[in-house]
């Protein structure tokens, strides 16, 4: 899991993109707290060939990143 709240763009982007180049897991969950984290995040993993399922956990975001 990466914790990306308190992070301001594009901080999360770069923190989940090294997680998924340097690893290439099959799945990762993703915390945000910023809808922007969320549709950045989102855009990143998608055009890296994961799909994204979002769920909102009290104020903050739970991102499940899933690769096709």
């Amino acid at each position: 899991m990466i914790d990306t709240r308190g992070f301001g763009c594009p901080t999360p982007v770069l923190m989940v993109r090294e997680a998924l180049q340097k690893d290439a897991p099959a799945a990762l969950e993703v915390l945000a707290d910023a809808r922007v984290a969320v549709e950045n995040v989102t855009r990143l993993a998608r055009s890296m060939g994961y799909s994204v399922a979002e769920a909102s956990d009290g104020p903050d975001f739970k991102l499940k990143l899933t690769r096709q």
